[in-house]
């Protein structure tokens, strides 16, 4: 009646994630022939080996200097994507994740958290732990430079650190800080 048709099995690049076909034609390309050829020499062989090479050149409709430029092409790109990489990782080590307290009324404050989405982490998620965890209000807001920020009614800003450090290992110790809280200046009374 029906036959079968054995399942295929695809191999992915753990580089980039795609078919090492592929891989010729992405940026990380040198970086993925590396891993090919460690991984699995067999298909490293039919995708980079001398014969594949000549069989490439002879399907190629491209002169030698388009070549040239094409090769000159693709190094460019993958240096932009090593120092868009490591601009990443700089700026990540620099930011800092800053814990405020802010008074609202006389009696009512609110903690805001900021700087946590450069690590990568989902506000929304995390403002409703803090607001499970401390039984409380806790949300996602704009702060005046119009970037977003975790805000959680009450004063919570020693346990929040502690739960960040603790949940979020991405985050290293030194960059989490408490700000130092800024009273208001009562008005002076007119004469």
């Amino acid at each position: 009646m029906s036959e079968h048709t054995p399942k295929k099995t695809v191999l992915y690049c753990a580089v980039c994630s795609m078919p090492p076909e592929y891989c010729e034609y992405l940026p990380s390309r040198k970086k993925c022939e590396q891993w090919l050829e460690d991984t699995h020499p067999k298909v490293h062989e039919q995708l980079y080996g001398d014969k594949a090479i000549v069989d490439k050149m002879a399907m190629s409709t491209l002169s030698e200097e388009k070549e040239a430029k094409e090769a000159a092409k693709m190094d460019k790109a993958e240096q932009k994507s090593e120092a868009r990489i490591a601009r990443e990782l700089e700026a990540k080590l620099s930011s800092k994740v800053v814990i405020k307290r802010l008074e609202r009324n006389k009696r009512k404050c609110a903690t805001t958290v900021y700087g946590l989405h450069v690590f990568g982490i989902d506000l929304k998620s995390t403002a409703k732990m803090f607001a499970n965890h401390f039984a409380c209000g806790g949300s996602v807001a704009k702060n005046p430079q119009g970037q977003d920020e975790v805000v959680v009614q009450g004063d919570f800003s020693n346990e929040i650190m502690d739960i960040i450090l603790k949940k979020f290992p991405k985050v290293p110790r030194e960059n989490v800080e408490i700000a130092p809280e800024e009273k208001k200046k009562k008005k002076a009374p007119e004469v």
